[in-house]
């Protein structure tokens, strides 16, 4: 029998062509970074007031104050979803009289806006909002939509995996990015909300699950300089699409995966991968790499279901903590990426600082995992991020800038958390239930991504609400976080018996290999 590592260990590590797969896949997946966050911009609500049309016989006066006020962000604004009673103020003004000094407008009827909406075009020439009214009673079509998005996303991942496994990790990549960049395309050619929504949907589907950070980031980033460009929600979607399209010559530089096709008993085009390989990294290679006749090691693993994640009390609460960490730090991460265009000040920028961020925010979730206790350092980054969160209720209106400036900080701080939680992760769970652990926790992270726009939503009945929501429960998941037991500089453990002890909980006994690990502690360094 022979192990697949042992087997191409003569190419390295790291060599040539290695770098170059590697930067192929990374920048295969650039459009994520597109399609995760464009709806900031596609569906991006402007100003708006109920249209008076200008056939109605008002007097200026009174065309003036065909709008009843509301008080928003501390100031009185005409009302975005009412007016005055058409025919009842073209009377008053037939008559003559003057509003404020002959009629209490206070007094009158309202309507709703029969006549449709003006938008203002200062940020935005058209969205799918301005297209589609979605505002007043049907305001709440908006976070669906972007919820719906991640719903996608969802299903997606319960069958990629599958997916791949079936027909290959090369097959199956393109054939998400074809999904992906195929039904964006379609989505141009929209004729309502429901159309629109429901292709968003599949295109959530084809969104690449497993990705670098970085290169996501770079998609991400040149959002908001393709929407400053293009104001026109149809067009910046063409516009969004086209790096699609860009990586599909990819196909003929990206090989299959040789493991699985050595699975599939397709020695032959695994050889010749390999081949190539060993050519491009200047090595030698063995006339026969795999042997037909002898089959490489099968991956043996013990089946394993996912109530044995709740198999003991110990690892139950574990889980539950974990599914709530994920849970709520994905509300807070996505609920501040997709809020960024309700700031004060230019949205465009505001969204290219939201991706900024980022990038101090990883790299010092790294430094931090690499000397400090996992729950200590999360716990506090969470800190961090609720409370600053929670500090912009105190900041007054006329202080724009600080309150976008904590904004960013709490973006900071969640961020930073949600990057360390596969490592942290990892780590608690032995190697049965590991790899399950991983996936139902990120799973837990989707339905946060599903929640995250209705925060998002409570900002337009009252502007520090979301802030509140958000920093009250990321402040609540950072006092959970103490309570997990420590990973940093322990062994991985191998069996349930082996797990760290919840923190705050008494146990009766301790197991036998539990006191042996005490007395004798294994220090282990993992990669982040």
């Amino acid at each position: 029998m022979q192990d697949y590592d042992e087997v191409t260990a003569f190419l390295g590590e790291w060599g040539p062509f290695q770098r170059l797969i590697f930067f192929l896949l990374s920048a295969s997946i650039i459009p994520n970074g597109f399609n995760g966050m464009s709806v900031v911009f596609l569906a991006g609500t402007p100003e708006h007031r109920c249209r008076v049309p200008d056939t109605a016989n008002l007097s200026s006066v009174w065309r003036n104050h065909s709008l009843p006020l509301q008080l928003q962000d501390g100031r009185e604004v005409p009302h975005s979803c009412r007016r005055y009673r058409l025919a009842t103020i073209v009377n008053f003004s037939a008559l003559g009289l003057e509003p404020g000094r002959d009629v209490d407008l206070e007094q009158l009827e309202q309507e709703g806006c029969l006549d449709g909406w003006e938008f203002n075009q200062d940020i935005y020439l058209s969205t799918i909002v301005t297209e589609w009214r979605l505002v007043c009673e049907d305001d709440w079509k908006t976070p669906l939509t972007t919820s719906l998005f991640f719903v996608g996303v969802l299903l997606g991942s319960f069958v990629s995996g599958q997916l791949s496994d079936r027909f290959g990790r090369k097959t199956i990549l393109f054939s998400t990015m074809a999904v992906q960049t195929g039904f964006s395309f379609l989505q141009y050619f929209s004729i309502n909300w429901e159309m629109f929504t429901i292709l968003f949907v599949i295109v959530g589907m084809g969104q690449i699950s497993n990705y670098v950070v970085a290169f996501i980031l770079v998609g991400y980033m040149l959002l908001p300089l393709f929407a400053y460009f293009i104001r026109d929600w149809r067009m910046l979607l063409l516009a969004l699409t086209l790096p699609g399209v860009l990586c599909f010559p990819l196909w003929w530089f990206i090989p299959e995966s040789p493991r699985w096709l050595i699975s599939q008993r397709r020695f032959r085009e695994a050889e010749d991968i390999i081949q190539k390989a060993a050519k491009m990294n200047n090595v030698a290679a063995p006339v026969v790499v795999f042997d037909p006749v002898e089959e490489l090691t099968p991956l043996k693993q013990q089946k394993v279901f996912i109530l044995d994640l709740f198999k003991t009390r110990n690892i139950g609460i574990i889980t539950i903590m974990s599914l709530l960490l994920w849970m709520l730090t994905s509300v807070g991460y996505f609920a501040l990426s997709l809020n960024t265009p309700n700031l004060h000040g230019d949205a465009y920028l505001n969204c290219f600082f939201s991706a900024l961020i980022e990038v101090p925010a990883y790299i010092t979730a790294w430094l931090l995992l690499r000397t400090l206790p996992r729950r200590y350092v999360i716990a506090g980054v969470l800190f961090l991020g609720g409370g600053v969160l929670l500090l912009i209720q105190l900041v007054p209106a006329d202080y724009n800038f600080l309150s976008i400036g904590l904004a960013m900080l709490g973006k900071f701080g969640i961020t930073s958390a949600f990057s360390m939680l596969y490592v942290f992760t990892a780590e608690l769970y032995p190697t049965l239930v590991r790899n399950m652990a991983v996936g139902v926790t990120s799973m837990a992270s989707r339905v946060g991504s599903i929640i995250a726009p209705y925060f998002v939503y409570l900002g337009a009945y009252n502007r520090v609400l979301p802030y509140i929501l958000m920093g009250s429960l990321t402040v609540l998941i950072g006092i959970i976080t103490l309570f997990f037991p420590e990973s940093f500089g322990m062994t991985l453990p191998e069996t349930l018996e082996q797990m760290q002890k919840v923190k705050g909980f008494r146990y009766r006994k301790k197991t036998k290999d539990s006191m042996e690990k005490e007395e004798n502690p294994k220090v282990l360094i993992t990669s982040f």
